[in-house]
């Protein structure tokens, strides 16, 4: 095991297994391309090392060149990519072979293949060391793959974490037994949002809040927010398999948290369920479910004065909050059952100061 800034890695690929597949790419692109001279490009930072040896196996008359690309942290769900280093020059009428470190949500991809479309070259492929097909959902073929590899947050021979790891002679991949992922519970008023936000900054995890992700997807337009604004707009209830998809774009742009606060999901053993498959497909587990627990009373007198300023119609009727509170006690009940089974319930005081509630939160987080 390694660690680097906050987290915890253990050894994944070998050098051996990673100078293998790369003998076998400068193979197959040999074949189809020893009798001219391929421009390889290599795209910084993450290609370096693959590129060095990737040459190395590449016994035949070549030229090489690199761009730069640079996603920003935080704005992965816009894909926006920015070029720092543009494709080479008197690339006209060249065979060009791109040679990318990893190709998992396929933005970057994108991005180079509008770089070399506007270009005048013969033809260019793409050629990855490691490939997150399950993760993959982009419209261009990958042309020559090294390694095939499951949707893990990787460092080493050229990749980081936050700019460490990169000279690492061998791949590592996150410990996910290190992660916290929660599930947060409690009824309107109960401070699940102002607590999310201070756990999320003391644990380094990400909060998903399934009203925040479900605005998101239908104000942007994406292929799910489309499909479940058609549920909506027919009065029907948005299927469980859409909202599931929603989160795991979620969970799948941020492979560097260190865990997840799952806020307003699940709702009901299906979703509970759907929400467990999916965590074991990642080799993640929900750690616990907290209830932050408060009297009707003083929630009601809470919401009523968030009305105020709030402005929602839902947060000024005494009568509608409570009808919200009956159905948060006839779908949570079910749901204390099923994670209690799993002995992962918890609740604690959900009322006095925002820190008093935060350090019973800390209480049980620290012994996960």
């Amino acid at each position: 095991m390694i660690k680097l800034h906050d987290k915890f890695f253990k050894p994944y690929l070998k050098e051996e297994q990673i100078l293998k597949a790369i003998e076998k790419m400068a193979a197959e692109i040999a074949k189809d391309y020893k009798d001219e001279t391929p421009l390889f490009v290599g795209v910084l930072n993450g290609a370096f090392m693959f590129v060095a040896d990737f040459l190395k196996a590449y016994q035949h008359p070549c030229e090489v060149s690199f761009v730069r690309l640079s996603s920003y942290q935080g704005l992965t769900s816009t894909g926006i990519v920015e070029t720092l280093l543009d494709v080479p020059e008197e690339i006209e009428g060249k065979s060009v072979i791109i040679l990318e470190d990893v190709v998992d949500t396929g933005r970057t991809l994108k991005q180079l293949v509008h770089l070399f479309s506007q270009t005048n070259a013969k033809e260019f492929k793409i050629a990855t060391l490691f490939y997150k097909s399950d993760m993959y959902n982009g419209e261009y073929a990958i042309d020559y793959v090294g390694l095939e590899i499951p949707n893990n947050f990787i460092v080493g021979y050229g990749l980081d974490y936050k700019e460490q790891g990169r000279n690492l002679r061998e791949v590592y991949q996150l410990n996910q037994a290190d992660m916290i992922n929660l599930v947060l519970f409690g009824k309107p008023g109960a401070g699940k949002g102002t607590q999310a936000e201070f756990l999320k900054e003391k644990y380094n995890l990400k909060h998903i809040s399934t009203g925040d992700v479900f605005r998101y997807n239908i104000k942007n337009g994406t292929e799910l927010g489309k499909l479940a604004k058609s549920y909506i707009d027919k009065g029907d209830l948005v299927p469980d398999e859409v909202t599931i998809d929603m989160l795991k774009d979620e969970v799948e742009q941020n492979p560097d948290a260190a865990g997840f606060i799952f806020d307003g999901f699940p709702r009901t053993d299906a979703q509970a369920e759907a929400l467990d498959n999916f965590l074991e497909s990642k080799d993640m587990k929900i750690n616990a479910t907290i209830a932050l627990e408060a009297d009707d009373d003083v929630l009601v007198a809470r919401l009523l004065e968030r009305g105020k300023s709030s402005g929602r119609s839902d947060d000024q009727d005494e009568s509608k909050i409570r009808n919200r509170f009956d159905e948060y006690n006839q779908k949570t009940a079910p749901l204390k059952a099923y994670y209690e089974k799993q002995g992962k319930f918890h609740s604690i005081n959900g009322t006095g100061e925002i820190n008093e509630v935060t350090e019973r939160l800390c209480a049980i987080i620290d012994k996960l």
